[in-house]
């Protein structure tokens, strides 16, 4: 990922003042930023609610420098999103790519949630772990389809149906019908100068989902999840 302060830019088809209020009301902003986690709400309010600076019109910069735009474009609103400059925050900059990688998920996770289920809750399934395979999960489960198309595969021992919802150089999202009309986002980083493990992470967002159902679909995830991409070795460890 260059360091040349990258953009990121979403167009979600919904007003600018509905998009505008997803960023500036903290229950909303639950319903798409990052995934269920102790420190949710800490990191919302850090970034949204904290020190940044609302400007005239539709412009926000978070602490760190992230600067996010909202403003009319052709059939709803356009979001860019422009990252702090690299050495802006030095505690941050060895995971400055890192971030970058999550908010290219959490701007098309708002968009999915403006789009396909304005105001409605979600539940959320994380995973994570190394990139020594070969081949990423979304290509090793036969969802590298182009934006756009439709597909139709056995995952985690269930049949899924939707469509290629966005694609960027290291992560695919697909709409799940089978999950309330759920979303999953599917990220790899082959092994590299700086990454030498690389990195794969799957993000589940799921809709009309109870917690049994929830919870079964969890345990077959991280079955899955943690025997292709394990978790790197603790530190120290043979």
């Amino acid at each position: 990922m260059s360091k040349e302060t990258p953009e990121i830019v979403v167009v979600v088809a919904a007003p600018v003042d509905a998009v505008w209020d997803a960023l500036r009301d903290k229950e909303k902003v639950r319903h798409w930023h990052g995934w269920e986690d102790p420190q949710l709400d800490a990191e919302i309010d850090l970034i949204y609610f904290s020190d940044g600076t609302v400007e005239d019109g539709h412009t926000l910069t978070s602490p760190n420098g992230d600067r996010f735009v909202v403003e009319p474009w052709e059939g709803g609103s356009k979001v860019t999103l422009t990252r702090a400059a690299y050495g802006a925050n030095p505690d941050w900059d060895a995971y400055y790519d890192d971030i970058t990688e999550g908010w290219i998920t959490f701007l098309h996770q708002l968009r999915f949630a403006l789009e396909r289920h304005p105001g409605a809750a979600r539940r959320t399934l994380f995973y994570s772990g190394t990139g020594v395979r070969s081949a990423g999960p979304a290509e090793l489960l036969g969802l590298d389809g182009a934006v756009g198309s439709e597909y139709r595969a056995e995952v985690v021992g269930e049949s899924l149906s939707g469509s290629v919802w966005f694609r960027s150089e290291h992560q695919v999202g697909l709409t799940v019908d089978q999950w309330g009309d759920g979303l999953l986002v599917l990220s790899y980083i082959a092994p590299g100068e700086a990454k030498p493990s690389g990195a794969a992470m799957a993000v589940l967002t799921l809709y009309g989902l109870g917690d049994n159902e929830r919870e079964q679909l969890g345990e077959r995830c991280r079955s899955w999840w943690s025997t292709h991409y394990p978790a790197p070795p603790q530190s120290g460890s043979n």
